[in-house]
């Protein structure tokens, strides 16, 4: 057993864990490797659980055992019974509670090491950070996590003109408090502060944000939590916990950039607040004075069915529905007519980054009919029907032609170019950004009303008897 508790054991087990981190992070890039890239990256995981576990000197099997138990029972369940469309609830969520356990335990260190007294200036000032930005993520995560569960409003909730001087405050309060701790003031309330200021902050700074902007703030809090697990694990010395911080930090925050690019964003001005609540009415004119042509299934159906190329565009409305298996059959009904039919993917559609390719890979279809923003914009103008399921942000044209709408400059799937627009909706609601879409009353574009999955079970019906 000592030759397990060996430190060159215990090395190599963490080299072999950080190596499957990695090369389970490179299958996710795809979804016929990301189920395996998953179960590798989760056997590193349990790799560097192993060899932490095995380091002298580490005790309280029992609380170790339970705590273990606990996050089994708790964990393993919800994973597997959670549904496609609460799959970024559940991520807000889980990743929330890793940046919350990284604040309890900067909590710790403070108690049992009486303050930092006997510690390196680095660890407190690593363990300080790690605290803020871990309480900042926690409650951050639980309010992004009630706003996609619908338990608080998707809409901004803002202090209006004193929201940033409240922000402001709070974070200077956390940074003050974190100061005279590691200055030698051993104050047990001074660091219950410090973690109150940031769980206020976490609340504040993500209330005002608008469920538009709901899939960056995701990805930000996720990096966020990545960035305080990696100081903690400097604090601690701590090799997994560095390692597996920072490729959750940098890969989040890569992504987190992507994302803002591909809503014509910037970082600031999404934590600012504010984008995805405001109500007005894109161009100015009200719904009810702008008229709409419905369709029905069997239309659709004809109109497809004499067609040489269709794309489909998939929303949130595809998701909430379940409508995936559906779409994957009717478009292989479609391809068996000699029709093309291809997947446009937009970037934010959903509430997570990669929300549509993972419902679609789930469907089985084909990866190489899922077709990026930039790859498929350029196709819409040979496209005969771009039928869109439930997408509706991503899609507005007002975000290229209204300079006074809040997506302006927003990239978005340039479907009002194909020669003809076909949009499943239950209704006229808006999108996540609470303004209506100028595509709903194109010339071009025909509306069938109804649940996403039962009609497109119907137009599959109708396709059947052409």
């Amino acid at each position: 057993m000592n030759w397990l508790q060996n430190e060159s054991t215990i090395g190599v087990l963490y080299i072999l864990a950080f190596a499957m981190f990695i090369y389970g992070l490179m299958g996710l890039t795809g979804p016929r490797t990301a189920v395996r890239g998953n179960w590798i990256a989760a056997a590193g995981m349990g790799l560097a659980v192993l060899a932490t576990l095995l380091t002298p000197g580490m005790g309280n099997w029992p609380l170790i055992a339970l705590g273990v138990g606990i996050g089994v029972l708790v964990g393993v369940p919800a994973a597997r019974k959670v549904k496609m469309t609460a799959m970024p609830q559940m991520v807000a969520l889980f990743n929330g509670v890793g940046g919350g356990a990284v604040a309890l335990i900067a909590w710790v260190e403070f108690r049992t090491t009486e303050g930092y007294a006997e510690e390196p200036r680095y660890v407190a000032l690593a363990s300080l950070f790690a605290a803020i930005v871990g309480s900042i993520s926690f409650w951050g995560s639980n309010v992004a996590f009630g706003k996609l569960q619908e338990l608080i409003s998707g809409r901004p909730i803002t202090l209006g003109r004193i929201q940033q001087p409240v922000n402001l405050l709070l974070l200077l309060i956390a940074i003050a408090c974190a100061a005279a701790v590691a200055a030698g003031v051993h104050s047990e309330p001074l660091m219950i502060v410090l973690l109150l200021a940031a769980a206020v902050l976490g609340v504040m700074v993500v209330l005002p944000i608008g469920g538009a902007d709901m899939p960056v703030v995701i990805s930000l809090l996720n990096a966020l939590t990545g960035l305080s697990a990696a100081a903690m694990g400097l604090a601690l010395d701590n090799t997994a916990l560095i390692v597996a911080g920072m490729i959750v930090g940098a890969s989040g925050s890569i992504l987190t950039n992507l994302m803002a690019k591909a809503m014509n964003r910037s970082i600031p001005a999404i934590v600012a607040g504010g984008f995805g609540g405001t109500t007005a009415v894109a161009s100015g004119r009200s719904a009810e004075d702008r008229p709409v042509r419905s369709t029905s299934a069997a239309d659709t159906a004809i109109q497809m069915a004499y067609a040489a190329k269709v794309v489909v565009v998939p929303g949130y409305g595809m998701a909430v529905a379940q409508a995936q298996h559906a779409v994957r059959e009717m478009a292989e009904l479609l391809e068996g007519k000699g029709i093309g039919v291809a997947y446009a993917i937009h970037p934010v559609a959903g509430r997570m980054p990669g929300h549509m390719n993972v419902l679609l890979a789930e469907a089985d279809v084909p990866y190489a009919q899922l077709k990026e923003m930039d790859e498929i914009n350029s196709e819409f103008a040979q496209t005969d029907v771009a039928l869109v399921i439930g997408a509706n942000d991503v899609t507005n044209p007002a975000a290229e032609t209204d300079p006074g709408s809040p997506i302006y400059g927003m990239p978005i799937l340039k479907v009002n170019h194909s020669r003809s627009v076909i949009v499943l909706k239950r209704g006229m609601s808006s999108g996540f950004a609470g303004i209506d879409n100028d595509l709903f009353y194109d010339a071009k574009t025909s509306m069938l009303f109804g649940d996403a999955k039962s009609s497109v079970g119907d137009i599959v019906e109708e396709l059947k008897n052409l």
